[in-house]
């Protein structure tokens, strides 16, 4: 499939869906929230593919949020059409059974923030900051920023950000625990391939329980969440990769894991 906003490759069963406007900071139109949908629905459809990661295009922006070009056209009918559209690839990052890497290489504002966030790991680079300015420009975040921020930063820290529109630098994102690491630009890419490696060395079937295990923390009382775990977990034994884990273990070897 041919796109015009994003660059999506597959190397070495990774796909990499970078953001492609630099001239725009990597700002988010219709366009191409739907050519990430697409993308994010071919990577999971690629058993070849192990891990996804999304980046932006230059060196000044991973994603600066929302096309604002288009808010002045906009009527309440139209904001309908772009939730609708915004939603999608929001939560499918949090829902596709594969891990998804956020490689923050600078700006991640409004909805470049909020699908950053949606990923299961965020490696940053010195320069990176991150924010929803959405109220300056007189709107809220519409990408579940309201609902994703204080589940990461906590309440008082989430409303500081979202009311007052402030971005935070990259080694307060560390401090909060909204990113992972905080790296030299220079060493961005190199940090995100090592965890890759680490990622890629794992069973995909294993990866898909433990991260489904995780996400249900967040969206269901504790008593539910430990019986989804119990539940995953007696899953577990019920793939080869289980039992090759377990045998490789035993014969102090690598594990060949075949994802089933």
């Amino acid at each position: 499939m041919k796109f015009e906003t994003i660059i999506y490759e597959k190397k070495d069963n990774v796909a990499w869906i970078t953001f492609n406007r630099p001239e725009k900071y990597n700002a988010q139109n219709q366009t191409l929230l739907g050519e990430v949908t697409a993308a994010l629905e071919q990577a999971r459809d690629d058993d070849e593919v192990q891990v996804i990661v999304f980046t932006g295009a230059g060196d000044k922006a991973f994603s600066a949020g929302a096309d604002i070009n288009m808010f002045m056209e906009w009527t309440p009918i139209s904001v309908v059409s772009w939730t609708k559209a915004t939603k999608r690839p929001y939560t499918f990052v949090r829902e596709i059974p594969k891990p998804v890497i956020a490689m923050v290489n600078g700006l991640a504002l409004g909805g470049g923030c909020e699908l950053a966030m949606g990923c299961d790991i965020i490696i940053a680079s010195e320069n990176a900051r991150f924010g929803q300015p959405e109220i300056s420009v007189g709107v809220i975040p519409g990408g579940a920023g309201t609902q994703m921020l204080p589940r990461l930063v906590g309440e008082k820290k989430a409303k500081e950000m979202i009311l007052t529109g402030d971005p935070i630098s990259a080694e307060e994102a560390l401090r909060l625990g909204l990113v992972n690491k905080v790296v030299p630009a220079d060493k961005l890419r190199e940090t995100v391939d090592e965890i890759i490696k680490k990622l890629k060395s794992k069973s995909p079937a294993i990866l898909k329980f433990a991260k489904l295990a995780v996400n249900k923390s967040l969206e269901t009382p504790l008593s539910v969440g430990i019986d989804c775990e119990a539940d995953l977990f007696a899953l577990c034994f019920g793939t080869q990769d289980q039992k090759e884990g377990a045998k490789a273990f035993l014969e102090k070897r690598p594990p060949n894991y075949t994802g089933k």
